[in-house]
């Protein structure tokens, strides 16, 4: 899951609606006849590309209306609730531990879009150059540090107990042939970490705020659109609703090439398409 931009105005804060973090939408007066509105949560106000969604909604007679919430943990306890129709905030890791944890009868109607991690240094050009006893910035939340375990993984520098899943650990590097040394922080400070450390681990919307694009890491994680990567970004709903044809008319809009396109004009590369188009 990608952490995106949380800032809100002051204006917004003030329109906190039941759920304690959710902001109410503005009241845009009643709907034209035979228009249907799905209430999607979201985190962040970066989501131009519902936009496109709802241009091409329109002939549908069905209209996308984005709740911001200010917590992850909200959107999931408010679909559970029936508070909204749907969600798009979270990865597969994400949603899958929320459903372990609290037992929410929540699924996946389909794929969005992916914040691939890339590690970004200021003294390396490729990961070639790691040497002994290099420092590596990652965050240090289970999801995300497992994350970037798992790249190193794949970059052939680390190898993980394969028992650990997507959320290894320290505790879980079997091999560490370049002795490599891990510097854990919060996710939105790697970036700022660049200047003292080999590398540094950024993704999604920190990337963006501290002016990054994936062009500039040395390394990017792979991403396999309407493959099966653990880290792709989805539209929740009530397992119940799996087959709505309302819900499923979203997800198709949403899974079309313009909204592709919009993806990739709006964020430059820092968030992709996670389906195929």
């Amino acid at each position: 899951m990608e952490a995106l931009g949380l800032a809100m105005s002051l204006a917004a804060a003030l329109a906190l609606g039941v759920c304690g973090g959710m902001i109410a939408p503005v009241d845009t007066g009643q709907e034209p006849d035979g228009v249907t509105v799905v209430k999607v949560g979201v985190t962040g106000d970066r989501n131009p590309q519902w936009d496109t969604v709802n241009a091409l909604l329109e002939e549908e007679h069905i209209r996308v209306e984005l709740i911001e919430f200010m917590s992850y943990e909200l959107p999931n306890r408010a679909l559970a609730a029936g508070e909204i129709d749907l969600n798009a905030f979270q990865h597969k890791v994400y949603l899958e531990r929320e459903v372990e944890t609290w037992g929410y009868d929540i699924v996946s109607l389909g794929d969005t879009l992916m914040a691939p991690f890339g590690l970004y240094s200021e003294k390396l050009t490729s990961i070639e150059e790691l040497k002994w006893g290099g420092r590596i910035a990652l965050p240090n939340d289970p999801g995300g540090e497992g994350r970037c375990f798992k790249i190193l993984e794949d970059m052939g520098v680390l190898e993980l107990d394969p028992a650990a899943g997507y959320t290894p650990g320290v505790a879980d590097i079997t091999e560490n042939p370049l002795n490599l040394m891990f510097v854990e922080v919060e996710a939105h400070y790697t970036a700022r970490m660049l200047p003292d450390v080999d590398a540094a681990f950024v993704g999604g919307a920190f990337a963006l705020d501290n002016g990054l694009s994936l062009s500039d890491a040395i390394y990017t994680e792979a991403v396999r659109p309407g493959g099966d990567n653990p880290y792709v970004n989805v539209i929740a709903c009530r397992a119940e609703d799996l087959e709505n044809e309302i819900y499923l008319k979203v997800l198709a809009a949403y899974q079309s090439p313009e909204t592709a396109r919009a993806i990739l004009e709006a964020y430059g590369g820092v968030y992709v398409p996670g389906f195929s188009y």
